[in-house]
């Protein structure tokens, strides 16, 4: 997916929101917006909105002196889905349809975002998440059937994940393909990006008790395939069906040929009218 003009006001929103959260000055906070300001008419627009992401965090990185500014959020996002872990499981094993309960909750995992919220509010958002009829869903955005019948072919399956916290969620649904006898590989980004989950969180949050958890290569809030691995992209390339969750890996691999599900919900107006989904549609599509 290419980068919009509307993308560049969230770049700027992201170089200050980050900025702040590692400490800087306003004075360097000043300094990081100059040099993203001075990116922007040299930025190619068939790039994708991540790889913008990528250059920015390198910039504030260098003038903040920190590698990770979302590290302690990231954790407790993590521990806010861990309680709330317990809850997810008992309903998966009291559902008709396991694996559809399992990527609703998948899917939930992508609402959370950050963790910024209270466990209460989480919990709230989930509820109005399962209020919904996925059966009736718009099979043009949330594609279950067919999504079903490609697992079911499916002997591997590679897992790409996205924030943190959401990887307790996306557990449920490795667990779940595990059951079903399908040998899950769940990668992660190799160097912190934003608040993306790396090995440390797949580890702290059970991935690792299901699934073989790698890391991609990966150092953008997303999946930009020139600067992941070289087994990666083997893997990449192999892998029978892929299931891709969140925004950001949307963004970085629409125009890949392989089959890939995306998982997520559509919070972003530009991404929700690429998709061909309103504003806030949960979505389940392979493209």
């Amino acid at each position: 997916m290419r980068t919009y003009l509307e993308c560049i006001p969230c770049f700027f929103k992201q170089a200050i929101n980050t900025s702040k959260l590692a400490g800087a000055s306003q004075k360097t906070q000043k300094e990081i917006v100059n040099e993203l300001a001075r990116l922007i008419p040299n930025f190619p627009f068939n790039s994708t909105p991540p790889e913008m992401a990528r250059l920015l965090h390198k910039i504030i990185e260098r003038k903040t002196k920190k590698s990770d500014p979302f590290r302690e959020i990231k954790k407790k996002s993590n521990k806010l889905a861990l309680g709330i872990y317990p809850e997810m499981k008992k309903r998966v094993r009291k559902s008709k349809d396991k694996l559809l309960t399992a990527t609703e909750i998948a899917i939930a995992g992508n609402i959370i975002d950050y963790g910024v919220k209270s466990s209460l509010n989480i919990e709230k958002e989930i509820d109005k998440l399962f209020k919904q009829d996925f059966r009736k869903a718009d099979k043009k955005i949330f594609d279950y059937e067919h999504f079903k019948k490609d697992i079911k072919k499916s002997k591997k399956i590679l897992y790409i994940g996205d924030n943190t916290g959401e990887i307790v969620f996306d557990r449920i649904l490795v667990e779940e393909l595990s059951r079903l006898g399908k040998e899950v590989i769940f990668a992660v980004r190799s160097k912190p990006a934003i608040n993306d989950a790396l090995m440390e969180d797949a580890i702290d949050c059970g991935i690792d008790k299901t699934a073989t958890v790698i890391r991609s290569g990966s150092d953008a809030p997303g999946t930009i395939l020139k600067y992941c691995t070289k087994s990666f992209r083997k893997l990449f390339k192999s892998a029978e069906l892929i299931i891709s969750k969140g925004q950001g890996n949307y963004e970085t691999l629409t125009e890949s040929t392989r089959p890939i599900y995306f998982l997520f919900k559509a919070k972003c107006p530009i991404i929700a009218k690429h998709v061909g989904a309103k504003l806030g549609s949960t979505i389940l599509k392979k493209m």
